[in-house]
């Protein structure tokens, strides 16, 4: 008897489950355990075969190679962010006696500790948000420098004084739904927007106490008349912080490529169109001056003190 053609479009399961969808990230394991991550080329003592181990460890657990990365990225970050506060090499080896600077390049070493103060924790706490989410799925989750972000980074913002580096990411492996992925991701922005509200209200009180009020609208006076302004200074914590993380929540929440946004879209638009136009809302009502975090709100809490 001929075999009916019919059955060639059976499945073998008359009633097959939908299948639960995950997501491979970022790295890959062997079968000896070990985690490798291309971080194409080396820089600063960074290698891209440099395997990453398995560790035991709670949520807050750094591995000492993970410390050495975060120390790299950061020190490279806050360069690179000196170079820009100096508009680039030209502007770092001239002189501008016009308020009584002098040299560029003493902005430039002035400013490196008030951005490392102000745009570290930004950087930091967000990736450490995403590593933590990840360890809360059982994922392993480091962060690893990015050499060529690093590089590409400084080189951009000595020859044109703009800033636009990618430092390096929370490099996550393991098993994970769409949903928890874009937990992982969305972690990152949330540190953001949080340490933007403490940035006001915090910001606010320390611009009272130390009476910094008139240099919290980016007033790069950090020298005058020949010495350290320290008010200068305090505002310029102040207002890059808070400049800094609203615009590092927005640039991740932007649906491309790596970004968190993709991430977050594909696990819920309505989600990452709420935190998106939040983001965007807030910056441009800053800078049409219709809502000011710095005049409409710190410096209303600095009045109090």
């Amino acid at each position: 008897m001929a075999r009916d053609p019919r059955a060639d479009i059976l499945e073998d399961d008359f009633f097959p489950q939908p299948a639960r969808k995950i997501h491979r990230i970022h790295a890959h394991q062997t079968d000896n355990g070990t985690i490798h991550i291309n971080t194409r080329g080396g820089f600063i003592g960074i290698q891209s075969n440099t395997p990453a181990k398995l560790h035991q460890g709670n949520l807050w657990h750094f591995s000492s190679e993970e410390k050495r990365h975060l120390l790299y990225a950061t020190a490279a970050f806050t360069f690179a962010l000196g170079i820009a506060m100096a508009t680039g090499l030209g502007g770092l080896l001239s002189v501008d006696y016009s308020n009584n600077l002098g040299p560029t390049v003493a902005v430039f070493l002035i400013s490196m500790p008030v951005m490392l103060l102000a745009v570290g924790p930004a950087f930091l706490l967000h990736e450490i948000g995403h590593k933590i989410a990840a360890k809360k799925y059982g994922c392993w989750a480091e962060f690893r420098a990015d050499p060529g972000g690093l590089k590409f980074g400084i080189m951009i913002v000595a020859l044109t004084g703009i800033l636009f580096m990618a430092p390096g990411a929370v490099m996550v492996a393991g098993l994970v739904t769409r949903k928890q992925n874009g937990h992982i991701a969305i972690a990152g922005p949330i540190v953001n927007i949080v340490l933007f509200v403490l940035g006001i209200v915090f910001g606010g009180i320390i611009l009272g106490i130390t009476g910094a009020e008139q240099y919290a609208n980016n007033n790069l006076n950090f020298i005058e008349g020949g010495a350290l302004n320290l008010k200068a200074m305090v505002g310029g914590v102040v207002y890059w912080w808070i400049f800094f993380n609203l615009g590092l929540g927005f640039f991740n929440m932007i649906p491309f490529g790596p970004l968190d946004g993709a991430k977050v879209k594909d696990w819920s638009e309505p989600i990452w169109f709420q935190f998106f136009l939040l983001f965007a809302a807030l910056i441009y009502l800053w800078m049409s001056g219709n809502f000011s975090p710095i005049d409409h709100a710190a410096l209303k809490i600095a009045d109090l003190f």
